[in-house]
């Protein structure tokens, strides 16, 4: 493959401005992707009336996003670190701008679904801005930024659904598609022109095999997930999603060890220092994913209940806002934390900080504040899990291979977070009293999903602390950690490539490698 033509230099001005605004420009897409994900939650119960559809259709507004963004992640990570990085965030935040255009263009449920769908692939934004970070900033940067990025699904999440629920109770609700395709396109521009085109590619053809087959295997697997509840999980449909995902994925598992340039290189992915990542980065997708789905439920149950708040959404949305603040606030402890003794050990005090804001609304849910405390401080754990795990995929990898191991991290958390609305739904439907002819979870109900979440956490942090943490869990070529050739000698302008299996010789003049960059890097160095 032929390196890409370099840019030219832009002014010593210019090249100041853009690099500082680089990572404010990459953590605002974040939180905008993260906001697309929750906006139409506050719709959901009177879409059906607003589009003449079923509840059970309805529910596929977020159906399709979650499923979407789960293929796509991995699939456009692998594009990314073949393609240019730059290129795929353009094309993945474009495609969710044009699905907000169309869902403010239209009520008719089968095209918002599939506009929905198209949004999905804005999950990708997130591994891919931590991928362009690791190859554009200085180690002293790094760390910090990196946290940053993580944290902005948090962070998104808890603007998003406050946000949402106004301008739906103050103007017509199309409105809100269009503030976000505003904003779309504006992250659209802001990329454009702050972010550089990161020059670390792998070079070879697209596995398409293994992407369709990835794609084919997932939207079985979490379709099963998604939608046990509501179709029966020992239903016909459900078994058969469940064996069908088995075989497809195992299909799929043998075709990837085949593959000259897979998908995703199952090999690397079988090094603990990597493995047992995506495993973590699951169950804290899970435990987190409990604590805004059930804290959002209970505060609006009603007071007839016994100790529902009956609260709006706008309130709902409020109460979640402090966790979302806290996220902004400690990532860069998180980042501190991670430097001086190491993600693994971030990432197993997030999940032990996690678990001990379940204790806090396991011992007190009636209280509106110590519901606020307990959320928060299941956030605040979150920060931290959620910035170590980007650190130990950044550490383990290859540098051409980190826009794709961190979509399958992402993609893992996905999974995680699908299996957990699935399990608190199904705890919740089993603990259930009548307040007057309506059902209603009852609080043992909820005490028992916070109890689920936190054992959830704890085996996150167990999991956690057994990832190789030494010098022995770098990735081939990266005797030290998370540092290139270029790292460890500045004078040096190419960082060390690494080998790639069935690539006999890593330094092969095909393979890219980073131009220098002199005014860019001064003034990163600078900001």
């Amino acid at each position: 493959m032929v390196s890409p033509a370099p840019i030219p230099a832009p002014t010593r001005e210019s090249a100041g401005l853009r690099a500082r605004l680089t990572i404010p420009v990459l953590a605002y897409c974040g939180i905008l992707m993260a906001v697309m994900q929750t906006v139409v939650v506050p719709l959901l119960p009177d879409l059906p009336r607003l589009t003449g559809s079923s509840q059970a259709t309805v529910s596929w507004m977020v159906t399709a996003s979650l499923l979407s963004g789960a293929v796509l992640t991995p699939v456009l990570g692998r594009a990314g670190d073949m393609y240019g990085k730059r290129r795929v965030l353009l094309l993945s935040f474009a495609l969710m701008a044009a699905g907000s255009v169309i869902c403010a263009l239209t009520s008719q449920i089968g095209i918002l679904i599939a506009a929905r769908a198209l949004q999905g692939a804005a999950s990708s934004v997130v591994p891919l801005s931590i991928s362009i970070l690791r190859d554009e900033l200085p180690p002293q940067r790094r760390g910090s930024a990196v946290a940053l990025m993580s944290s902005t699904v948090g962070i998104g999440a808890a603007l998003g659904l406050p946000a949402a629920a106004m301008i739906i109770q103050y103007a017509d609700w199309h409105v809100m598609f269009w503030a976000t395709a505003v904003l779309g396109v504006t992250g659209v521009a802001l990329i454009r022109w702050a972010v550089p085109e990161s020059p670390v590619r792998e070079p070879g053809r697209f596995d398409v095999t293994g992407a369709l087959g990835l794609a084919a295997g997932l939207t079985c697997l979490l379709l099963a997930v998604s939608q046990g509840g509501q179709w029966g999980w020992g239903s016909t449909r459900i078994v058969g999603l469940f064996l069908a995902a088995v075989v497809v994925l195992g299909l799929w598992w043998r075709q990837q060890l085949r593959a000259e340039r897979p998908l995703v290189d199952l090999r690397l992915v079988s090094r603990p220092s990597v493995g047992l990542a995506h495993v973590a980065a699951l169950l804290t997708g899970f435990a987190f994913y409990a604590n805004s789905l059930v804290t959002a439920q209970l505060v609006q149950a009603p007071k007839a209940s016994g100790y529902g708040l009956g609260l709006s959404i706008v309130q709902t949305g409020l109460c979640l806002l402090p966790g979302g603040i806290t996220m902004l606030l400690f990532s860069p402890l998180s980042a501190r934390i991670s430097e001086a003794r190491g993600p693994r050990i971030t990432l197993a005090l997030g999940a032990a900080v996690i678990a001990a804001g379940y204790a806090v609304r396991i011992g007190n849910s009636h209280a509106l504040w110590m519901i606020i405390v307990g959320a928060t401080v299941v956030a605040t754990g979150t920060t931290l899990a959620y910035s170590a795990l980007p650190a130990l995929i950044l550490r383990a990898v290859p540098a051409a291979q980190t826009a794709s191991a961190n979509g399958v991290n992402v993609l893992m958390r996905t999974i995680g977070q699908a299996t957990s609305s699935a399990a608190v739904a199904a705890v919740l439907v089993h603990h259930t009293s009548l307040v007057g002819s309506v059902p209603v979870p009852t609080l043992h109900g909820y005490l028992l999903a916070f109890g689920v979440a936190g054992a959830v956490a704890l085996a996150a942090g167990a999991v956690a602390l057994t990832i190789p943490g030494g010098p022995d869990s770098a990735a081939p070529g990266h005797p030290e950690p998370g540092l290139s050739d270029s790292d460890r000698h500045p004078g040096a302008l190419k960082p060390a490539v690494p080998a790639v299996p069935g690539d006999p010789d890593p330094e092969d003049p095909r393979r890219a490698r980073r131009a220098p960059r002199p005014v860019a890097d001064e003034a990163l160095e600078g900001a």
